[in-house]
């Protein structure tokens, strides 16, 4: 390599910026993940929606097959979105995934959409999908439980008890 040519390095492969693509849609999906934790589980989210769509090959050549055909044909791209978020919310009605789970897949497709300018309705999209539950579930004990718990004959309970309810730590029965 020349002087005057520049070298990038994205996910251990070396590209010379005069070699790649301006708008390879994988390569700007990987510039836009900063932590190598994000970049696996978003490459492997993303990866699980290719498959579902039936793409062959590596996960590169199926991201770059998907980007290239919705941009040939943007109700492609929504309606195979659609279809693959119908699928998961199928799994969350019998309980095979977590409504949270569900939000992580919209994360990883959205964003690679994004980088690759595919013009899709998220809005409608998101409107679908259920959504998670914000609170913990946990309560503040009631005085007639408290009241039964401090009963108890060993003394070192009723100060635990007291102290967890003063400074409001909970517990769960």
């Amino acid at each position: 390599m020349g002087p005057d040519q520049k070298q990038t390095t994205i996910s251990s492969t070396n590209i010379t910026l005069e070699t790649m693509e301006a708008t390879d849609p994988w390569l700007l999906f990987l510039y836009a993940l900063k932590a190598p934790a994000t970049k696996d589980k978003y490459t492997q989210r993303l990866t699980k929606f290719l498959d579902f769509l039936g793409y062959k090959g590596t996960k590169e050549e199926k991201a770059r097959a998907f980007a290239a055909q919705a941009r040939a044909d943007p109700n492609y791209a929504f309606n195979s979105i659609l279809k693959f978020f119908q699928s998961k919310r199928e799994q969350i009605d019998r309980k095979d995934m977590a409504i949270g789970t569900v939000r992580n897949y919209v994360k990883s497709i959205k964003l690679f959409c994004v980088m690759a300018d595919l013009p899709i309705a998220w809005a409608k999209i998101a409107r679908g999908l259920p959504r998670a539950k914000r609170f913990a579930d946990d309560r503040a004990p009631t005085l007639h439980e408290i009241r039964k718990i401090v009963e108890y004959p060993d003394g070192r309970i009723k100060q635990v008890v007291y102290t967890m309810v003063s400074t409001g730590i909970l517990f769960k029965r």
